[in-house]
């Protein structure tokens, strides 16, 4: 069967090694669903596909075997688990319509751990909202605290869970058990004075550490939520590198911005010769230079008072003999 292969890949389908047979790949936004939509992915697996599914890297199925006669059949048969998953579309019945931006990441938060200090699939489908579909090539992750389960540091944009530890003196017994853990899990940042804890603002990387270690609620945290935020980790076989602070202490609001204006950045500066069109971002600093890039990215961004920006931004990766 004939087949364009380039639309196919612009569907969510792999184009796989075996001739006339590709996979379908179902994005989770924040990595949380219903139960039933495990049902949906067996049902479809086995009605059209060879009955194997791949749990991704990125919290999504992959579904294995599907000949390419069927691709039609399989995205009308997806529609009710976009319909579940709320992903945007333009038309019912033709599947998922990006394959560049990658499925959205994300640690189970505060939902399930008690050191998550946001929602993290919640603004996961905020930021999903905002920026599908799209098909440049772009990673977000996102981490309820600075444990980084979600190891966001190594995507275009990392965002981590901050809170601003609340003491209140009259709930505290002095046991000094807050000052021991953040020693212990964090980076010292309290210290006893007359029996009582002492927090070091400039030192406190705002993990919520000390909330989670007082027996008494002495400490809690913060009605309102920060973020961290990383920029252009990637991986790869040129120069892999790590995610650099941005941003600390931001807010949501702020956050999705900086992750939308992303794209009138890219098709701007995009090179128009790139495979398939999906030139990593992280390249494109790379030529153009970070402050072109910082330029377009917070474009329209309003931060809180409280954020602190870090200036200069410096990625040193990996470095390969032979690469420019």
């Amino acid at each position: 069967m004939d087949m364009n292969c380039g639309k196919l890949k612009k569907n969510a389908f792999r184009v796989t090694k075996k001739r006339g047979i590709a996979s379908a790949r179902v994005r989770v936004p924040g990595g949380l669903l219903n139960a039933k939509v495990l049902g949906q992915v067996k049902d479809i697996a086995e009605r059209f596909g060879n009955g194997e599914v791949h749990l991704t890297i990125r919290q999504g199925f992959e579904i294995f075997g599907i000949p390419y006669e069927k691709v039609q059949e399989v995205n009308e048969a997806l529609q009710p688990i976009i319909d579940e998953l709320n992903i945007n579309q333009s038309k019912k019945g033709i599947g998922y319509e990006s394959s560049g931006t990658r499925n959205i990441m994300a640690c189970v938060g505060n939902h399930v751990c008690p050191f998550g200090n946001y929602n993290t699939t919640a603004l996961a489908k905020r930021i999903e909202k905002a920026i599908f579909p799209n098909d440049l090539h772009v990673k977000v992750a996102l981490t309820g605290c600075p444990n980084d389960c979600c190891k966001v540091r190594m995507h275009d944009f990392g965002i981590m869970g901050m809170t601003e530890p609340q003491f209140d003196p009259s709930r505290c017994v002095s046991c000094g058990a807050c000052v021991k853990k953040c020693k212990q899990l964090s980076v010292e940042a309290l210290h006893m004075e007359k029996f009582r804890p002492v927090r070091n603002v400039e030192k406190c990387i705002g993990c919520g550490v000390c909330v989670h270690a007082c027996p008494n609620r002495a400490w809690t945290r913060s009605k309102t939520q920060y973020f961290r935020l990383t920029l252009l980790g990637r991986s790869g076989k040129k120069n892999p590198r790590m995610g650099v602070d941005f941003i600390k202490w931001c807010d949501a609001d702020s956050i999705v911005k900086i992750v939308s204006n992303v794209y009138d950045y890219a098709k701007k500066y995009i090179d128009p010769d790139a495979p398939g069109g999906k030139e990593h971002i992280g390249y494109i600093v790379d030529r153009t230079g970070v402050d072109t890039f910082l330029e377009y990215i917070m474009r329209d961004v309003h931060l809180p008072e409280k954020a602190e920006v870090y200036k200069p931004l410096y990625w040193n990766g990996i470095r390969y003999w032979g690469l420019k």
